[in-house]
Parts: structure tokens; sequence; C-alpha cells
């Protein structure tokens, strides 16, 4: 059975190399620029919008370091009516399959989602430490193969391709780190809190909100740039969407009453 890959969104956005797998039956391989070779993916973040068009149901995961975008056939599956029941934002695992092409001549990255599953901060916590583990693993391989220590024809293609060097592999690295910065403690996250996020969140909308609103992603990631974890700065907005301070206009987005 094949291992499903675990990797953050903001190298998995980065991707641009498809490889065969040299069975007609089955799809090619996505080729990440720490070397993974992704067919069946595991993500995990939270659920920040939701969409339906022509038949399809689109969401989209925000991890700590970017958005993975999330694309399904039938309106009328199990799985649709299993996304439109989430409230936004939560957090969510989901297990699908990785695809790219190519619009207007520019690779498109996106998943095929085939199990969407709620989870806790903890979980999704957890999910941040093991795919750091596993992109520091493939991180470790191309540092190999630069050297000419590699002996996996796969992960030398990944180098070429990527024109892999130690510069740029540092950049992915500081990617990892970046993502386990936004796992703390309970206690540590609370006694980091010099502000009230919902003060924070508030500020925000009244200065950014359009006539849509302003999208969760954009709302968190001000919350990354300010030191506010996610998981905080998600029970904010739901706190303050329950206190009839703000509210959905459409889903994915809040906007100040």
């Amino acid at each position: 059975m094949e291992g499903a890959i675990r990797l953050f969104a903001g190298e998995f956005s980065s991707s641009t190399l498809t490889v065969p797998d040299g069975d007609d039956r089955n799809a090619a391989w996505v080729v990440t620029p720490s070397g993974g070779f992704c067919r069946q993916v595991f993500i995990a973040g939270a659920l920040v919008e939701v969409r339906e068009q022509g038949g399809f149901i689109s969401f989209r995961i925000a991890d700590p370091t970017g958005g993975f975008d999330c694309i399904a056939g039938g309106n009328n599956t199990p799985l649709a009516e299993s996304v439109r029941t989430i409230p936004l934002p939560s957090f969510v695992s989901v297990s699908g399959r990785a695809q790219l092409y190519r619009r207007d001549g520019k690779p498109v990255v996106t998943i095929r989602p085939e199990h969407v599953q709620v989870i806790d901060r903890r979980t999704r916590d957890q999910w941040v430490i093991t795919t750091a583990r596993a992109t520091l693993r493939r991180l470790e391989a191309m540092h190999a193969a630069l050297k000419g220590n590699c002996p996996d024809d796969r992960i030398r293609q990944a180098v070429t391709h990527y024109t892999q060097t130690p510069e740029k592999l540092d950049g992915l690295a500081g990617l990892v780190e970046d993502a386990l910065a936004s796992v703390r403690p309970v206690e540590e996250s609370a006694a980091a809190a010099t502000a009230d996020p919902r003060d924070t969140i508030m500020e925000y909308l009244r200065t950014k909100s359009g006539p849509r609103g302003t999208s969760v992603e954009d709302i968190l990631g001000m919350a990354r740039a300010n030191g506010i974890p996610q998981e905080a700065a998600l029970a904010a907005i739901e706190s303050l969407i329950v206190d009839d301070e703000c509210y959905q206009p459409q889903k994915g987005f809040v906007k100040p009453l």
C-alpha cells in the first residue's frame, strides 16, 4: 500500500515537477522541492474557505506556512456533505491525491480530497511536528545528493530540476522552523499574549474589511505576524461571531457589525 506524504503548504505550493509512474494506470508523481514524491498526501490545518461552483466543491486549508487548495467533484457526495457541515474556521485533517496541472503555462498544484476529519489543536500541532521531521529527513537526502553521496535517482532528479543549492535547502529548513514556532504549550501561549486577540482582530477587521469583509486566511496571516498563535486567533474569531461583534457574510469571510 502506498504511504501518504506529509508536507507543508509552503513547499507544496512551490512544486513544478511531475514524473510518470511507469504504469499508465497510475497517476504521475508530484515532486516537491525537498524531494518528496507525492501521490497520496496527508495534511492538516484550519479550514478557512469553502466554495461550490459548476458541480465542484473546493476548500482551502491553512497551515503555518501557507494554504492548500482542495478540489472535489460532485456536490452530492458524502465528502461534500461532510465539508458543508464543518463550521469555519475549524481544524481538520485531509487525506487525498496530489495533482499538478498547468494553467496559461503556469503550474497549479491542488489536492483531490478523499477524506476530511475535524481535529483538535493538539492533533494539528502533532501533525506539524511529524511533518517537520519528515521534511528534514528529505532535506538531509538532498544535501547528501549535492555532495554526490545519494544513490537515489529520484532525489538526484529533484535536485537537478529545482537547481537546488545549500542556500535553497536552508530556505526550506527555515520554513520548517517557522512551522514549529506555531506549536506552543497552552500555558506558554497564554503567557505570551500581551493583548487580547479579539481586540487585535477587531481593529484589523475595521480597517481592512471590503464589501465581502475580510478572509479568514488573511486574518490568520495578520495574527501570525503579530505573534498570535493560530489556535488563539481561531478561538477569537469564533468568540467575536458568537458575541455578535462580527458576522460571516459568506463562507470563509468575516465582517464587523
